[in-house]
């Protein structure tokens, strides 16, 4: 499952995925920020620099450089800002491309494995500019990062 919406000029990717997995399983590789390389395409050149080291805690800073639109590289810097033990984690940009990213992700045992939770709310920079080129350009992209994400941890634990 699926859907975008907006609320004035924040916006929302809410997302569902099944895993059939254990909840622990799901919790050791999410919880690892060196796995986000794994579930991100290749051509967004994801690279983290740094805070990468140790499994996910609050506080937590985590550099990256990636390449979302037209190869130009861009630095992010996220705080994973809340965390509860195989429940769910908050990461939050403190500096990057986005005017705000907050992005919460939820686990839930279900009947045979586990379901994942993303909601993700996010503001587009550059004002009215930002929201026209929302629809064509932000969207799409991150629609395709989510089904590739989806497509990747089908593949590895599917």
């Amino acid at each position: 499952m699926k859907e975008f919406y907006s609320k004035g000029s924040v916006y929302r990717l809410h997302t569902k995925q099944f895993l059939p997995i254990s909840k622990s399983e799901a919790w050791d590789f999410l919880s690892d920020p060196a796995n986000l390389k794994l579930i991100t395409p290749e051509y967004m050149g994801f690279n983290i620099l740094s805070g990468a080291d140790r499994k996910m805690f609050a506080g937590q800073i985590i550099q990256y450089i990636v390449t979302p639109v037209l190869g130009i590289k861009t630095n992010w810097v996220t705080e994973i800002t809340h965390v509860i033990d195989q429940e769910y984690f908050v990461d939050e940009q403190r500096f990057g491309p986005y005017a705000l990213w907050h992005h919460k992700h939820f686990l839930k045992e279900v009947e045979g494995g586990v379901e994942m939770e993303d909601i993700v709310d996010y503001k587009i920079p550059f004002g009215i500019l930002g929201r026209l080129v929302h629809p064509f350009l932000v969207k799409p992209k991150l629609n395709e990062i989510f089904e590739y994400r989806e497509k990747k941890l089908k593949e590895l634990f599917g």
